[in-house]
């Protein structure tokens, strides 16, 4: 399984910095939950981290091999990816839309998916509870009924790398909280998870890491327990925390505005 490892990776807008020197090993068999405030650079990052931003200054290695070098179709076998506000403009039925996910591995939509390949779809679909929405137009369904088959998406290739930029954004809480579920399955067969979230509550529940990001750099990276300190939650996000421990997990509440 892989382990990713980003080294001084700096990307520039005009002249803002959306990332600044950043550093951060994502280690096989983890969630690596990262949060920060709108515009910290948690999207540019993901990225990155796809393959998808051309690298400018800095390094991702994939194994300790140049993520840049790798082949477009290795590349997508591998990484896994689930953008945030994914569209998909045809009225494809739900299982035709999980099946985009297997095209990496020579599935050919036009005709009957290979025994594998429909195997991998039918998984998926189990996974999100998305058996119901196969046949039905995902044009006809919900905004959360969609971001769940786009999960399938993901999962049906079958990554040993999985990124997930806000994939609970427009889920209700029970969905929400089976997505998060579904990233820890993943990551106890060995994937390498790494999801951008908003909700500190469940980086702190569902992360073995979480990395701060604010900026462009990274502001803290460690245990959910260490990284959400209010010391360090307050000042990137402007915001007075409290926290209350559940289960012996420490959950960050935002409390009050920052003077």
């Amino acid at each position: 399984m892989s382990k990713l490892v980003v080294r001084a990776l700096t990307c520039r807008r005009g002249s803002r910095a959306v990332l600044a020197d950043v550093h951060i090993d994502f280690a096989a068999g983890e969630v690596t939950a990262i949060v920060g405030p709108n515009g910290s650079g948690k999207t540019t990052l993901l990225r990155y981290l796809a393959g998808l931003e051309k690298q400018v200054s800095g390094e991702i290695e994939v194994d300790g091999r140049a993520l840049a070098t790798i082949e477009r179709g290795e590349k997508a076998r591998r990484i896994a990816y689930l953008p945030q506000s994914a569209s998909v403009y045809w009225p494809l039925l739900g299982r035709d839309l999980v099946a985009l996910g297997r095209l990496p591995h020579g599935a050919d939509l036009t005709r009957p998916l290979a025994p594998s390949d429909a195997a991998a779809v039918a998984r998926a679909l189990a996974r999100v509870s998305g058996t119901v929405l196969a046949d039905r137009p995902i044009d006809l369904l919900s905004q959360g009924e969609r971001a769940r088959l786009l999960l399938a998406r993901t999962l049906a290739t079958g990554g040993d790398i999985l990124l997930a930029d806000e994939p609970v954004v427009s889920l209700d809480p029970g969905y929400a909280l089976d997505v998060m579920a579904i990233l820890r399955a993943e990551a106890a067969r060995g994937v390498c998870v790494v999801v951008t979230l908003h909700d500190l509550g469940l980086a702190a529940r569902f992360a073995d890491r979480v990395v701060v990001v604010a900026g462009g750099r990274v502001a803290a990276d460690g245990p959910p327990s260490e990284a959400l300190r209010a010391e360090t939650i307050d000042s990137v996000y402007g915001v007075g925390f409290r926290s209350v421990t559940i289960e012996g997990v420490l959950q960050p509440l935002a409390w009050s505005r920052s003077a």
